[in-house]
């Protein structure tokens, strides 16, 4: 039995991890991707005015196009695979037919922002890029090939075949987006000399994407394109976050602003990205754009691709703000989340095109309200103090108390030996949460559907483990029957494999809180707001530190059997909670669908959310603590009628 159950545990818990098929996917894409746009920047060096100028650059774009077409077809189903694989055809025939740069550019360029809509990946740095530190890196690993300036004149150039490019072009750089720099310093580029610079950091990457870009665009040009910058607001309407600043090709960019000015504001913004960091604090745009599309897609017809839309407007677009929404005004962000739902039911439910319209523009509306919350100037030193101490104190105490529980339960009944079990699953929670926030911060970005799916899954483990222990903590709350089961069963109870147990549900519960809390903490934090927050941080440590010593030493008081009775209850209710907040949490990444329920409050701090499915598993939860409870009192009664 307890084999089994611990099987079923490190199942459950396996799903928290991040699955190898999604990298893989993701690798697909962003190769596909790059392929894609060296096609569109140099097809014009292979083909001119209909035949062949150089038959190696021609061989290579016939390769990029097929091998472009094998990896669609390699990536998992998506309604939008079709259009793809029409598209990639028409490239390929476009090639075959030595069509004009122009077309050519054209289809690759389409087929890539088609490909990136269906299969989204990150395009912008999670940080502002310090680009002085992509100078350094340009010098240590660039420069010995593509020379110190960037013209493709370093010492090593001369034995390399083809030669490595020259930075310096403006007529080819000015087709080449910084997303495309960081994929190829990212995944090399074959049948040249250029490697893979994998092993640098995804900063270290970005920042080296960033300094490589501003060769072609000289200094000079950068004091002008500050004062642009800062004169003319249609320039920053143009190019509004890090994601449009990463996408962008300055020859799109003079489109739409003119040669010259592009440029200018090419060589200040990437040289100074930081400009662009208040938008990239507070700009919803991504998650207006799914909002629209969404309701594009279902007033064709097509169901399916608005439900993802939608669903990727919550998770791309507005949970990587959630946090520090969450921090700052959780009403608000209760009221989005309710609005998200009702839009993702609607879908659902195939109500008319013009109501979906009109959730989605109440939507989009919250998301206004969202920003200027965002924007306004407030986090002043004792707001971020009670801010970083709320949360701590918010998500900390329900883990605390359930390891509290433990430990008191294990002192209770004299099985101290087993203590280790506990302290060590907590420990190991914290350790991991450690190296969760270091992989967050430096080797990964954490996406909003794995935040949900790891929240969702531990919460929804740890209310199934909480359920069994209520019913029997309940069981032992009288202490005849507590007597007993010290003579019968506990000296066997307690072994080590039950320890195991132990060891696995202080780890998810505290595991889950510490997951939740650095997400929190990673939005909130600021250089200059360094010394309120992490002092919010300590005194919220101290004070769960006095809680847990005074429900340590409380419990040592009561008899055993009110004891019993009070964890059994505890337990009970932290149960129903976490099933709310798992189902709820399943919900916001997609994977249950949502029913909203009319009329009920939302009350996130005890799971309660408004939706049928959620509501449910509460119910279920507490009628079968309640059969549990039922049952353990009529067995007592039998059992002291027996000894009567």
């Amino acid at each position: 039995m307890h084999y089994r159950f611990i099987l079923v545990a490190v199942f459950l818990v396996g799903l928290l991890l991040p699955q190898p098929g999604q990298a893989a996917d993701d690798a697909a894409v962003q190769t596909a991707w790059r392929l894609l746009d060296y096609i569109a920047v140099d097809y014009p060096g292979a083909v001119e005015d209909g035949r062949v100028v150089s038959q190696s650059e021609y061989d290579e774009m016939v390769e990029f196009s097929e091998s472009v077409r094998n990896r669609l077809g390699q990536l998992p189903f998506h309604p939008q695979q079709a259009q793809l694989q029409a598209e990639i055809i028409a490239l390929e025939a476009a090639i075959a037919a030595r069509a004009m740069p122009t077309d050519v550019a054209k289809l690759a360029r389409g087929l890539a922002v088609h490909l990136l809509d269906a299969y989204p990946v990150p395009l912008a740095p999670t940080k502002t890029p310090d680009v002085s530190r992509g100078a350094s890196l340009y010098a240590e690993q660039c420069a010995s090939c593509h020379g110190l300036s960037g013209a493709g004149d370093g010492p090593a150039a001369t034995n390399l075949d083809p030669p490595p490019i020259a930075f310096t072009d403006r007529s080819r750089a000015q087709e080449r987006s910084l997303f495309a720099l960081y994929q190829v310093i990212t995944q090399g580029l074959d049948g040249t000399a250029m490697p893979s610079f994998a092993q640098l950091s995804p900063e270290d990457r970005w920042a080296l994407a960033f300094h490589t870009g501003t060769l072609a665009y000289p200094m000079s040009l950068a004091s002008e394109g500050e004062r642009l910058w800062r004169s003319d607001p249609t320039l920053r309407a143009v190019v509004p976050k890090p994601e449009a600043l990463a996408g962008i090709t300055p020859a799109q960019l003079a489109v739409q602003v003119g040669d010259e000015r592009a440029a200018a504001v090419t060589a200040y913004l990437r040289r100074h990205p930081e400009a662009l960091s208040p938008a990239q604090g507070s700009s919803l745009d991504l998650a207006r754009t799914r909002l629209t599309e969404a309701v594009q897609a279902y007033g064709t017809g097509d169901r399916r691709r608005a439900t993802d839309l939608a669903l990727s407007a919550y998770l791309d677009g507005f949970e990587p703000f959630e946090p520090r929404i969450g921090a700052k005004d959780s009403a608000l962000l209760g009221r989005v989340e309710a609005a998200m739902n009702e839009l993702r039911a609607g879908i659902t439910r195939g109500q008319p095109a013009e109501a979906v319209g009109r959730q989605a523009a109440a939507v989009t509306t919250l998301f206004n309200e969202v920003e200027r919350t965002l924007a306004e100037d407030t986090d002043s030193n004792v707001t971020m103090f009670v801010g970083a101490a709320t949360i701590l104190l918010r998500e900390g105490l329900e883990a605390l108390l359930i390891v509290i529980a433990m430990i008191a339960f294990l002192r209770k009944a004299g099985r101290e030996e087993v203590l280790p079990y506990v302290h060590g699953g907590w420990a190991a929670a914290l350790v991991a949460g450690g190296a969760t926030w270091f992989a967050a911060t430096y080797i990964i970005a954490i996406s909003g559907a794995s935040r949900e799916l790891t929240e969702g899954f531990g919460s929804l483990f740890a209310a199934l483990i909480l359920v069994s222990v209520g019913i029997w903590m309940h069981g032992k709350s009288h202490a005849d029957n507590w007597q007993r089961y010290i003579r019968e069963r506990l000296s066997h109870a307690l072994s080590r494999r039950s320890g195991w147990v132990l060891f696995l549900l202080a780890f998810v519960v505290v595991y889950r809180e510490v997951f939740e809390t650095i997400l929190f903490y990673s939005a909130m934090w600021r250089p200059e707001s360094a010394t309120p927050l992490l002092g919010g941080i300590a005194c919220a440590v101290v004070l769960l530190g006095i809680i847990g010593w005074a429900a340590l030493r409380y419990s040592r008081q009561l008899p055993i059997g009110r004891f019993f009775a009070v964890s059994s209850l505890l337990v009970a209710v932290i149960s129903i909670v976490l099933a709310g907040k798992g189902i709820a949490a399943l919900q916001e990444a997609g994977l249950l669908d949502v029913q909203p329920l009319a009329g009920l409050p939302r009350l996130a701090a005890l799971g309660v959310y408004p939706t049928v499915e959620g509501v449910a598993v509460q119910l279920a939860t507490l009628a079968v603590i309640m059969i549990g409870f039922w049952y353990n009192r009529r067995h007592s009664l039998t059992q002291t009628r027996v000894q009567t």
